[in-house]
């Protein structure tokens, strides 16, 4: 750890929350360095005492970061906040405090990056860093080439149009894309607007990390040499977020904008101190391949499930009975 950092950083390299969210925490009053109120931009260092709504906050050494990955099923919700049903922190049920690195639709499954990394989350995320995320989707009706030729020059959704990216025409009903940007249900969105209903999505690959051998419902660590090839291609990315652009409508002729609204997240208490204590308990190497068996993972398997692996569609195309996901 550098002598010095930003108070954010800091308690974003605790594992809490991204830097924008410390930022929020600051804002606020609830970080307290050495017994007084902090404010943006304080610098600190290890030798400070940083609390956050009284509980004690520690970075992490290098060595304690870690990056996993999870073949999320159908149905479990990418969300951080205590309470939520079907939440992922609570299917995973990991013995540290971990966050996911951006979501992933509740009828969606496939991979996703948790962490404890908040530096990892920023530049994994920020889509002018450029760092691809490839999707295998299933529509309802046979998919023509001019559908894949549109999708992939962009496509009008949320006020703005769509970066261009690759897709491919997998087989009737199923297609690949690779995205450098996440937009609210983008996805499925660009579907809509050509008029093709989404029935099934998964997320197969994030940069150089695969769903191969990762059953649905279980997670792995990265090994040394796949965060190693992450660091290297995130070198040059930045870790700073960029605000979600303002949708837009016409009314009279005259275009108004409207911003989207942002999520929250709880401010920490002590009632969850247990929850939140960042130094007590360490993860494993990351040298593990060995994957999370978790036993909601093994009911999941055992029982048929939308979010287990089926035989393609493709083969005898959509039922047409099916609603959406």
């Amino acid at each position: 750890m550098a002598d010095k950092i930003r108070i954010n950083k800091y308690i974003s390299d605790s594992g809490m929350c991204s830097r924008r969210q410390a930022d929020k925490y600051i804002e606020t009053g609830h970080v307290v360095i050495n017994g007084r109120r902090a404010t943006i931009g304080d610098m600190v260092s290890k030798h400070d005492k940083v609390m956050v709504s009284g509980l004690l906050v520690e970075a992490k050494s290098e060595e304690e970061l870690f990056l996993m990955a999870f073949n999320k099923p159908v149905g479990i919700i990418s969300t951080t906040e205590t309470g939520v049903r079907d939440s992922i922190i609570d299917y995973i049920g990991y013995h540290e405090r971990i966050f996911p690195v951006g979501r992933l639709d509740k009828e969606s499954q496939g991979l996703i990056f948790l962490t404890n990394n908040g530096d990892i989350v920023n530049k994994i995320l920020r889509a002018g860093n450029k760092h691809e995320k490839e999707y295998l989707v299933t529509v309802n009706k046979p998919i023509s080439d001019d559908f894949i030729r549109r999708m992939a020059n962009g496509v009008p959704i949320l006020g703005e149009m769509t970066k261009k990216c690759k897709v491919a025409k997998e087989s009737v009903y199923t297609f690949k894309i690779t995205l450098i940007q996440g937009l609210n249900r983008q996805i499925r969105r660009m579907c809509e607007y050509f008029g093709y209903e989404v029935l099934k999505l998964e997320r197969v690959r994030i940069m150089n990390i695969t769903l191969k051998g990762l059953p649905v419902g279980e997670w792995r660590l990265v090994t040394d040499d796949e965060l190693r090839k992450i660091r290297l291609a995130i070198a040059d990315s930045s870790n700073e977020q960029v605000a979600a652009k303002p949708t837009t409508k016409t009314v009279n002729d005259k275009t108004i904008e409207k911003a989207q609204p942002t999520t929250k997240r709880p401010i920490p208490s002590r009632s969850n101190a247990r929850h939140t204590s960042f130094s007590d308990a360490k993860p494993p190497r990351r040298t593990e391949r060995t994957v999370g068996d978790n036993p909601k993972a093994r009911d999941l398997r055992n029982k048929p499930s939308s979010s287990t692996s089926k035989k393609s569609d493709s083969a005898r195309g959509p039922k047409q009975s099916r609603g959406r996901k």
